[in-house]
Order: structure tokens, then sequence, then C-alpha cells
């Protein structure tokens, strides 16, 4: 079984806006593309070359200087994103953050005032 993206792996979050997995449950996080096959159950994986696809988004519009590839290469445009705001991100974003019930213990910050 053979694997193929049109996009190159995601292996990082998204912090602008974009709700999607937290970074352990994306399965290119920490992995090599041989890795990937095999927690996916494939013989082999393909993803696009991010360069390339840069080249062909730019091929279209060659004034756009840059682009935002931070899911793909962890480098976000902002210049601010931490390791320590990716672990709270991480917390808030995970299945189990979202599994938990309020009243869990967690403090929401909704108050009644007379």
């Amino acid at each position: 079984v053979y694997f193929a993206s049109a996009a190159p792996a995601i292996r990082f979050p998204n912090v602008y806006g974009i709700d999607m997995p937290s970074i352990e449950e994306l399965v290119a996080s920490g992995r090599s593309d041989d890795d990937v096959a095999g927690a996916i159950g494939a013989d082999m994986v393909f993803f696009q070359d991010l360069d390339d696809l840069i080249a062909s988004c730019r091929a279209f519009n060659p004034r756009i200087a840059a682009f935002d590839t931070s899911v793909f290469d962890g480098k976000y445009v902002t210049g601010d994103v931490t390791a320590e705001y990716l672990h709270k991100l991480e917390m808030r974003r995970s299945d189990a953050a979202k599994q938990k019930k309020p009243g869990d213990g967690e403090v929401i910050g909704l108050h009644n005032y007379k």
C-alpha cells in the first residue's frame, strides 16, 4: 500500500486560528516518512516537497514574498511561538482535554453577580 499526499507532512500545530489536532496527535510529528508509513500501515508514503509547493504557488503570483508554512516546517511567521506556548496549546487541544467535562475541577472564569 502506498500513500501519496499533495501536501508536505503536517508535523506542527497551527496556532493562527485553525482548530486542528495537537502536536502529539499529528501522525507525522517527530516521525520520519518511514515511521509515518509504519504508523498508518502503508508500505511507503510520499509527501509533496515544501520547496516545490512554494515554487508552484509562487508561479501563479511571483509578488508573494512568503507563505505561512508553519504546519510543515515549524517556523511561525510571528516569531513569538515558544515551546511553552505550544505546550499550553497541547493541553487545550488534545483529545483528552476535549473530553473533560465542565465541573471536572477546572475554573472557567464564569461568575454570577447580584
